[in-house]
Formats: C-alpha cells, structure tokens, sequence
C-alpha cells in the first residue's frame, strides 16, 4: 500500500511513522505539510535519520488521491476543512484529529469552540472503536479515530453497561494522562519546572471528550446517560489510566463483572482483561496498542472500581488507527501492531 500522512511533525504522526515503517503491507510512506514544504524529516527527527530522509510535500488533493489510506494527524478544527475534497476519490480516510467524532454539530460547536465539519460528511463518518465497530469500519472510506481518554474508559466500561450489570446514571470517571497527550507545542502547562513533581487537574467539568463517550455508550450499549468525567496531567511522557468508578445493579458479583469482560474481549488480541491489580499500569503497555482493563466489586459499598489503561500515542491515537486501517483492508488486526510493551 502507499500511504500518506498528513500532520506527521506531532507525536501522534511520528507513531504512524514508527509502526507503518514496519508494516508488512505498507510499500511507500509520504509526508505532506501545511507550511514547510521541502524540509527534510530527519534533519527535524533525528531518530529516523536514514530511515526517513524524504522531503515534506505540500497539500495537493490531486496528489493525494493516487494513495492507498491516508492519515491526518493534526490539530482539531484543520481537517473539517481539509478533508472534505478528499472523501469518495480514492483513498480511505483516517482522521486523528476529532472533527468527525460527534455526529452532533452544534455538540462539537460548544465542547470543541470551533466550526465543524459538513453535515453530510460528518454523518457518513465511521466511529473507529475497533474492538466494538469492526463491521462498519470494514467499508468506512472515512474513520473518525476515537480519542485516547475516551478509548480507554468505553472499552472498559461498555461490556458492563451493556449487559447490564452496572448503573449507567451513576458513572463518575478520574482520568490521569501523560504530557504528551497535549500535543509538542510547548505551553505554560507543559513548560518542565511548571510540571515537574506536580500533579494537575485541568479543563474541570468540561472537557471535549466527555459528549464522546457519552455518543459511545448510547452508539454501542443502546443506553443515554451523563457522566461525571474529569482528567488530570501526570509528569510521565505516555501512558492513560482511567478509573471508573459505577453503582453495579443488585446481586452482580465480582466474578459477572470479570466474566463479562473475559467474554466480550476473549477474540480480542488488543485487548486484556487482568485479575492481579500489581499487573495493570502505565509502563505494561507503552509503547504498544494493547488496552489492559482491571475489575473490583468492593462489597461493602456496593460499587466497582473498573480500570483502563492504554498508551495515549498508541492505542489512544496512532495504533488504534492503523489497527482501523487493517480492518479495513482486510487485513489481520495485528500486523504491523503485534509488539511487546517496552515497560521500561
């Protein structure tokens, strides 16, 4: 396949650089640019010196439409506009970005701040949680990519609401990221002496990403709800964990909790359910597409506190989307993707 990426210079392209490089099925890869055309990748790289010594290519809808997929990796709010010319003349679309997550436009309008996507387009997106979309990702041209927090918490929480064994009106959700989820553009908030043994909440109550898992536990487990979602920034470079915390419905047991997740993921190769709490964490599964979930009913108070946990650039972002592109090629959901965490 020929491949190209557009948004390459941000953390989440140069994991599509990393994994693809390595791919199987992937014959050529191309990088196209906005502003600096012409540079040399690895001169701003230079871990891919040699490996990577192509020139950036302007943005040209002619050029891109001999490739086979093509990955937009860029900030929110650019690829409503850029991908519109794109859609039905030829590649398959991936979208990184967000602008094709929420069907509803005036939710994107209020949670993102900025003008969405056509209607039309936005409506024959595919939401691309493989593990719970793959049918309709097979003949998707366009794959709205899920966003990384939002990966974590529905793979985790989704077999539970949907069989019914925890309280969908009652899920509260505390999420930690690494500082790497804020993109490479430097800021106040990323700046090393201000996050540096320290421990941050931030966009309290209103982040972007709770009307998408909202749309994802409506789209997926049939069942509208609010959720009480907050996230918070770690000094680690990867790695998102997500504790949720949900009233389970009378009689369930730790063991129907942990049954229904074992069940639902069993031909799930991403995807791993685990039962000794001293295995799940951050450095289990960096730099890898795996999601690990971990479940326990306290007794006592009637609530489970269910984890997941997943690299924000892999699973969260670059992994999950050339995992979407297997899928959509036909191809085993593993290749190119099947590494071991570098834990440490």
């Amino acid at each position: 396949m020929k491949v190209g990426i557009i948004g390459a210079t941000g953390y989440g392209g140069l994991e599509l650089i990393r994994f693809l490089h390595n791919h199987p099925e992937v014959e050529k890869i191309e990088l196209f640019t906005s502003s600096e055309e012409g540079a040399v990748f690895s001169s701003k790289f230079g871990h891919l010196l040699s490996i990577h010594d192509t020139p950036l290519q302007i943005i040209d809808v002619e050029t891109l439409a001999g490739f086979d997929v093509v990955f937009t990796s860029t900030p929110s709010g650019v690829t409503s506009k850029l991908l519109p010319p794109l859609v039905g003349i030829g590649p398959k679309l991936i979208d990184l970005s967000g602008d094709y997550r929420l069907k509803d436009l005036a939710s994107y309008e209020k949670w993102y701040k900025k003008s969405p996507a056509p209607q039309n387009i936005v409506k024959d997106s595919v939401y691309g949680l493989t593990e719970w979309n793959e049918a309709n990702i097979k003949s998707a041209s366009l794959i709205a990519n899920p966003g990384c927090y939002p990966t974590a918490v529905l793979l985790s929480l989704l077999p539970l609401i949907k069989e019914r064994l925890i309280d969908p009106d009652y899920l509260v959700i505390d999420a930690k990221s690494g500082v790497s989820g804020a993109g490479n553009k430097p800021s106040q908030t990323t700046h090393y002496s201000e996050m540096n043994e320290n421990f941050s909440i931030y966009k309290v109550n209103e982040h972007q990403h709770i009307p998408e898992i909202e749309q994802g536990i409506a789209m997926f487990a049939d069942i509208e709800t609010t959720i009480t979602f907050n996230t918070h920034l770690i000094p680690m470079t990867r790695g998102i964990l997500a504790t949720s915390y949900a009233q389970v419905m009378p009689g369930v047991t730790n063991k129907q909790l942990n049954d229904c997740l074992l069940e639902t993921y069993k031909n799930h190769p991403f995807v791993r359910v685990v039962q000794d709490v001293s295995s799940i964490g951050t450095n289990r599964v960096k730099g890898s597409n795996y999601c690990d979930i971990f479940a326990q009913l306290d007794e006592r108070t009637n609530r489970a506190t269910i984890v997941g946990v997943i690299d924000n650039l892999v699973k969260g972002a670059a992994g999950q989307a050339i995992q979407n592109m297997n899928v959509q090629t036909e191809l085993p959901q593993t290749l190119g993707l099947d590494v071991i965490p570098l834990f440490i």
